[in-house]
């Protein structure tokens, strides 16, 4: 009995130090080199309205941070935020506001906060790691129609929340400090489909024993596919690009 309970012990004590070791925090901040592509359209008792991007390329900043604890029941957190700029040519009539038969020029700034509760189902096991969970995407929306005779301009902003599911997959190349990741937030539901998915490569500069920085690069998709009965408005719109940044291990 007194060596089932030491045996006990001595599992429990090497478990917490183990999971406690697992504690870390890292954060990274960078540029999304990135393409607009696409439409949209807006059809209401007759009324139509169009717009089309311009496809030009934006440089838009980024920053994401994670937190990991040893507490098995308590997901971990990640949050990321980008913000995503778009123009291109607007035509017809929409809820808000009626362009006639001119053409304008519409422009957007797209916000996104993404707020993910996940869990770790392998935490660098065998050099990998896979992370399940839920992205809540939080997206702040503004755009201004600019004034076209007879069009006097239109401006409005809307805030929405989007909920993904969330999958992430790590490798370590043994004997190196190269990192090798992917992560994918998606969500399908009818003839409707987003999702926000990247491939990356990171070095660790293990230079320091506590904080350690690193750098990555990678590429990252954004598709907004929304075609649904029961809405007016459709799109059909991606943003894809190369991404840098620098990241910071503790």
């Amino acid at each position: 009995m007194k060596r089932s309970f030491y045996a006990l012990t001595c599992a429990a004590v090497l478990a917490s130090s183990a999971m406690a070791d697992f504690a870390r925090v890292e954060m990274g901040a960078g540029v999304w080199s990135q393409t607009p592509k696409g439409e949209a359209s807006y059809t209401d008792n007759g009324a139509n309205g169009r717009y089309v991007s311009d496809e030009k390329e934006e440089n838009s900043a980024y920053v994401w941070a994670l937190v990991k604890h040893p507490i098995p029941v308590v997901p971990n957190l990640r949050v990321e935020y980008v913000s995503i700029e778009d123009s291109g040519v607007a035509t017809g009539q929409f809820k808000d506001f009626n362009i006639g038969a001119a053409t304008t020029t519409l422009s957007y700034d797209m916000k996104q906060y993404d707020i993910i509760p996940y869990y770790n189902i392998l935490d660098n096991t065998a050099w990998i790691t896979l992370d399940l969970g839920l992205d809540i995407k939080v997206v702040d929306l503004s755009y201004t129609a600019a004034p076209s005779a007879p069009f006097t301009g239109y401006s409005d902003s809307v805030t929405f929340a989007v909920p993904l599911l969330y999958v992430r997959g790590r490798v370590e190349i043994p004997a190196t400090n190269i990192g090798i990741e992917a992560d994918i937030k998606y969500i399908s539901t009818g003839d409707s489909t987003v999702y926000d998915a990247r491939a990356k490569v990171d070095y660790t500069l293990d230079f320091f024993p506590v904080i350690k920085p690193a750098l990555e690069v990678g590429y990252r998709v954004q598709k907004l596919d929304i075609d649904e009965d029961d809405i007016d408005a459709k799109a059909d719109i991606d943003f894809s690009g190369v991404y840098a940044g620098l990241m910071v291990r503790f």
